[in-house]
């Protein structure tokens, strides 16, 4: 039986093809017949860089737009690595640093920024790039009833921006954040303060009071600290602190309920509130302008 011209050319072409496939099969290490195929016979397809500014407005459409800040992150990342040390990658860096911070990915963001200041260090930027930083931090601030070491870490990455950028925009809001992180240690000594109350172990208390009182005096958690101090200290019958520490609060807090309590406590004790000015309560509150 014949074969037609075309036929019988496919068939031997199929054939050497074969015969070529066994021939390489031993320095290929056994791959099978299909990987081969794919090896040799795949279209070649060149990777060809996209402009910049193309990937940069789709990272922007990404972000504001579809609201995927995931994406948008990863296209900023692209421009670096296609177009590095280029004005585009140096904005898109800082721009995959805000996206992740957006998105809620602070560790990427940290990441981020920290290399813009690396690369960028004069760049008038990299204030905003030291901020995100410090508002990454801040933002993982956890409650008073576990432990604050990341809280401790926000305020040292928010006065990281007051000392070096001191004139700027961010320094304000760091200032303020400032504020609010130490608002949180306080609330914690006094989480625990409270707990050492409650077991009637005063000293341990105190212990927690006083840091409040004496390193936190502008947090809205003094004027409970220094009533709680009176309460302890006439508890274990310390009469002149307890004096010291209700006079305090009511010389600088006079309209606080906190100083009504204080006040009724000493005096059915038998004693009025009296300042004595060696007390460390009298001296920190001196330290900062106060009494």
């Amino acid at each position: 039986m014949s074969l037609e011209p075309r036929k019988l050319s496919d068939r031997c072409g199929r054939l050497r093809m074969a015969f070529a496939l066994m021939l390489l099969s031993p320095m290929l290490g056994g791959c099978g017949a299909g990987a081969l195929y794919d090896k040799f016979f795949a279209k070649d397809e060149t990777y060809v860089d996209e402009p910049a500014d193309k990937l940069y407005n789709e990272g922007l459409y990404n972000m504001n737009v579809k609201n995927d800040t995931k994406a948008a992150a990863k296209k900023f990342e692209e421009v670096d690595r296609q177009h590095p040390y280029s004005d585009w990658a140096r904005k898109s860096l800082l721009m995959s640093a805000y996206a992740s911070y957006q998105g809620g990915d602070y560790d990427e963001c940290i990441s981020s920024a920290n290399r813009y200041i690396a690369l960028h260090p004069g760049s008038p930027d990299a204030a905003y790039a030291q901020y995100l930083i410090a508002v990454s931090n801040f933002d993982q601030i956890p409650d008073v009833s576990r432990d604050q070491g990341r809280t401790e870490k926000a305020i040292a990455s928010l006065e990281e921006v007051i000392r070096k950028y001191p004139t700027s925009e961010y320094a304000t809001s760091a200032k303020k954040k400032i504020e609010a992180a130490r608002d949180q240690l306080a609330g914690k000594e006094m989480t625990v303060g409270r707990y050492y109350m409650g077991k009637r172990d005063y000293t341990a208390a105190i212990n927690r009071f006083k840091v409040v009182v004496t390193q936190y005096q502008t947090t809205r958690h003094v004027e409970e600290a220094l009533a709680r101090l009176t309460e302890a200290y006439m508890a274990i019958g310390i009469v002149g602190e307890a004096q010291t520490a209700a006079a305090v609060l009511g010389l600088n807090f006079p309209d606080s309920r906190w100083y009504k309590d204080a006040y009724n406590l000493v005096k059915s004790g038998g004693v009025e509130p009296s300042e004595n000015k060696d007390s460390y309560i009298s001296k920190a509150f001196k330290r900062i302008g106060l009494g």
